[in-house]
């Protein structure tokens, strides 16, 4: 058994518990494998231990990765900031984009789908924790937003997207991602069908599910470390 394989199962079990723990079905937490900055043949692998789903930060990393697996058939989601000079290679070399936080993005996502592939999942992030150095929709705001994408052809609103500040205290993370479902309850009785809330990391997947999370975006608890930024290295 390699080490990604070891830790997949590793993290795979943690999901089962939480999800156990919160009194929710485990299959209803999806795993997101965060391969950004390692090599394509460190996807394989994870490939290879039935992982199928994987987030990618960088946009011309992220294509080339997916170009260079497509027989694979892998689900390839866009988690990072993304700005609109960029948004071309995602709409057509992703399956999922998390990072919406204003409709100038999400418009042009719209518009630059390929009209030949399925709709762009996508979903909105929320600055639940008010930082002026993080991405994110204010919540007073994701409303409005997420109305105006809703409507736009070749996407399909998912859900909502956060990533709170680090903190060791674990009510305030429960808030934080408590915060973010009482957001989706609302734009639900809005009559928006949202089915997705991304939430939680490798530190804390737990409270995510707690809270409610259907994706978890782990990448170090599967790949350790993060590698350093360059090149993709070959398959």
């Amino acid at each position: 058994m390699t080490l990604i394989t070891a830790n997949l199962q590793a993290v795979r079990g943690r999901i089962v518990r939480a999800a156990q723990a919160a009194g929710r079905d485990p299959a209803s937490v999806a795993l997101l494998a965060v391969s950004k900055t390692w090599p394509a043949g460190a996807v394989r692998e994870a490939a290879a231990a039935g992982q199928r789903a994987f987030g990618e930060n960088y946009v011309q990393e992220g294509a080339d990765k997916a170009a260079a697996l497509a027989a694979l058939g892998l689900e390839w989601h866009f988690i990072g900031p993304l700005q609109s000079n960029k948004t071309r290679p995602v709409a057509n070399a992703f399956d999922w984009v998390h990072s919406i936080d204003r409709l100038k993005i999400a418009e042009r996502l719209s518009a630059q789908r390929d009209v030949h592939l399925p709709p762009l999942n996508v979903c909105i992030q929320v600055n639940v924790s008010g930082e002026d150095s993080k991405s994110g929709v204010a919540p007073g705001q994701a409303r409005e937003l997420a109305r105006a994408v809703a409507v736009l052809p070749r996407l399909r609103l998912r859900g909502l997207m956060c990533i709170p500040e680090p903190t060791a205290d674990e009510a305030l993370l429960r808030s934080r991602f408590a915060a973010l479902r009482t957001l989706k309850e609302a734009l639900a009785a809005d009559g928006l069908a949202l089915d997705t809330l991304s939430m939680g990391m490798s530190h804390d997947l737990e409270a995510a599910i707690a809270e409610g999370a259907t994706i978890v975006r782990v990448g170090t608890a599967i790949f350790g470390t993060r590698a350093a930024a360059g090149p993709v290295a070959a398959v």
